[in-house]
């Protein structure tokens, strides 16, 4: 079974560390990092470690917005977005890759909210990555 790594409070998520866990993925990581928080996307990225699942959690707004939380993980990274039942349709219609769709169709509502969630690994997977973190972007 898969574990959430950056499971000790004391050790910071710095760079050093993140390409340490994600191994190969950490290019991914930091090509998402750079294009992101390019002021033309203006996302800002906020590690904190959260007790309840003991382990360091990044949350990623836009403004006063979360737009997507990531998890690091052995060898890649979560990324998780929260949709409401009247916001999730549009994820249809942004062409992005099936497996992401049939997940989404498996998903699981948590409370109120319907998880959307992508594992990234290669950086082949960014664009839809970006396509969905722009859908969510422009929600209200």
């Amino acid at each position: 079974m898969e574990t959430i790594q950056l499971r000790d409070p004391q050790i910071l998520p710095t760079s050093e560390v993140l390409a340490g866990v994600l191994g190969d993925s950490y290019p991914v990581f930091d090509k998402l990092i750079k294009t992101v928080t390019d002021p033309a996307i203006g996302l800002a990225f906020d590690w904190h470690y959260y007790n309840d699942g003991k382990a360091w959690l990044c949350k990623v707004v836009f403004k006063k917005k979360t737009v997507f939380w990531l998890s690091a993980w052995d060898g890649y990274f979560k990324t998780t977005f929260y949709f409401t039942e009247k916001n999730c349709t549009g994820i249809f219609e942004l062409g992005v890759d099936q497996s992401i769709i049939d997940n989404f169709n498996n998903r699981e509502a948590i409370g109120k909210l319907l998880p959307l969630l992508v594992e990234m690994k290669q950086m082949e997977q960014l664009p839809d990555l970006l396509k969905i973190i722009e859908y969510k972007k422009k929600l209200k």
